[in-house]
């Protein structure tokens, strides 16, 4: 054969999309089945887990369990867990029902679309009616007070009070700007811890600094940091800190600007030398970069090397380093554990900033003085999951992780009914709307098909028969507790989700499926030659 030559396989038209479709089913059969409190757990054979096991409800754990041999199917597969995976990322939850709506959209638009209409232009349409969507739910949406929260927590750990009761309290006592976290208890309790810490939103400048890959996150405990804005174009200008680092064993984050060459060398050296470097950029720009930069060499005791104060890098020692207690950098953002003990000039700092907050006339400088306020102010809390088992206690993390995200999706953005029966309101309306053009027709009737079937599925996995308990849900906001039987207010019954997970699902959906909708023509590696044979 030829070198450099790579044989492929075409697939067009409707043999494309019906591969595609197969393999969206596929998936869709083994996550929708955990959707709701009567949903099932899935069994996975997991290589990376101990004695290969791992049983979960978390419909994203799931969906990157299913790699498919037909690598067409296995196209659409991925595309699904891309859906899941986006929804994971901006909202914590939601992931099984973005997969069961990208899959009732793609089936909508099989049995709705033909030869009759420009798929170009119902795919528009349906991006237009989804914006409006997205705009009533948000208009629909309340605030959350400390009894929704405890409903939120609870529901999103599969209705585990125990667990909803300790997600609430640690979310309290950090208070609105605080972060929780959640790790692996060493026994069988779980519990948490609150502690004083501090959120940056700028991540790790290379991958190779990444030591959890599970979590895609850096992490380092009893850490040193050096906080400079100027960049660090040679190695050499750090050398007087990094030689007692690295004899003593100890690990360094760097946050400032660092030219690749740098980057490169500390990323080298923790591949290939097992040492503990991190570094992330600065946060923000101009004057707010040094404000936050100088509010964080504050928190953890370091001297902050500005080129506007004029300080010079090559004099830095171990004296002017600040220190940690914990670092978790991820990709996007880092989280900052301080010391337990107390920095008198905190407060003093905080204080000031209150002083300017009440000063400021422009909306967009108060926003920043708060961040500020929440940087050194606002609570780091952890909580620790224990289990019996090491299966158990993967299956407890991942309810615990999905809750806690859950829980600050509704601090965010607020909450609206479970259950997908804001969906299936929305549905009821467009049955009552007439598109102007036949592509608008189409692109509402995939809508209308497709947005009750979350309501449906959780109905269907509690044994009972949708199109029965349909006829009984009277608004957005009643509807059924498939878990006691019966009807009435959602938020009442404390059935609720978060804005953000709905809406981020619902969006994740629509953008994949009209992605395989409008795919006519689909290029694989050819079988042959990747067997072979």
């Amino acid at each position: 054969m030829e070198q450099g030559y790579t044989p492929r396989d075409l697939y067009f038209d409707k043999e494309a999309r019906n591969k595609l479709i197969s393999g969206i089913s596929k998936i869709s059969k083994a996550v929708k089945s955990t959707l709701g409190p009567r949903g099932q757990t899935v069994l996975l054979e997991s290589r990376t887990h101990t004695h290969g096991i791992t049983v979960t409800k978390d419909g994203v754990t799931v969906a990157k369990a299913i790699d498919l041999i037909d690598p067409v199917e296995n196209l659409a597969v991925k595309m699904m867990k891309e859906a899941a995976d986006r929804t994971s990322t901006s909202a914590g939850d939601g992931t099984t029902t973005a997969i069961v709506l990208a899959e009732a959209l793609v089936l909508a638009g099989g049995k709705h679309i033909d030869k009759t209409v420009n798929p170009t232009s119902v795919i528009k349409q349906i991006n237009n009616h989804t914006s409006h969507i997205i705009k009533d739910l948000e208009k629909s949406a309340r605030k959350v007070t400390k009894k929704r929260l405890l409903d939120v927590a609870t529901i999103s750990s599969n209705n585990d009070k125990e667990i909803g009761k300790i997600i609430c309290d640690t979310y309290t006592k950090v208070g609105h700007d605080g972060l929780v976290t959640v790790e692996n208890s060493q026994n069988h309790n779980t519990y948490s811890e609150v502690t004083q810490g501090i959120k940056i939103e700028k991540g790790y400048t290379s991958n190779l600094f990444v030591n959890n890959q599970k979590k895609d996150e850096c992490v380092l405990e009893n850490v040193k940091i050096l906080v400079v804005d100027q960049e660090i174009n040679n190695i050499l200008s750090i050398e007087k800190i990094l030689k007692p680092i690295i004899n003593n064993g100890d690990k360094l984050l760097i946050i400032g600007s660092c030219h690749n060459n740098v980057v490169n060398t500390l990323a080298a050296n923790v591949v290939r030398n097992g040492l503990k470097f991190c570094n992330i950029t600065p946060p923000q720009f101009g004057y707010k970069q040094h404000e936050l930069m100088s509010d964080i060499a504050l928190a953890v005791g370091a001297k902050y090397f500005s080129e506007k104060t004029g300080d010079d890098l090559s004099l830095v020692s171990m004296a002017d380093l600040g220190h940690a207690t914990k670092v978790i950098a991820g990709r996007d953002s880092t989280v900052i554990i301080r010391d337990d003990k107390e920095v008198p000039e905190i407060p003093k700092r905080v204080e000031e900033l209150w002083e300017q907050l009440n000063n400021a006339k422009n909306k967009s400088e108060k926003e920043f003085i708060m961040q500020r306020i929440a940087s050194l102010s606002g609570g780091i809390g952890v909580i620790y999951v224990g289990a019996n088992s090491d299966i158990e206690q993967k299956e407890k993390f991942d309810r615990v992780d999905d809750a806690v995200c859950a829980v600050r999706s509704a601090l965010e953005e607020g909450i609206i009914p479970g259950g997908g029966v804001p969906l299936l309101a929305v549905a009821r309306k467009l049955e009552w709307k007439i598109g102007k053009k036949k592509e608008e027709q189409v692109a509402l009737s995939i809508l209308k098909d497709a947005l009750v079937v979350p309501c449906y599925q959780i109905i269907m996995n509690a044994g009972e028969d949708p199109q029965k308990i349909k006829q009984h849900i009277e608004s957005a906001s009643h509807g059924y507790d498939v878990k006691n039987g019966k009807f009435g207010d959602m938020y009442t019954m404390g059935i609720i989700d978060p804005l953000k997970v709905t809406k981020n699902a619902l969006l994740n959906a629509v953008s994949v499926a009209t992605t395989i909708l409008s795919t006519n023509a689909i290029v694989t590696l050819a079988r042959t030659y990747e067997t072979g044979k």
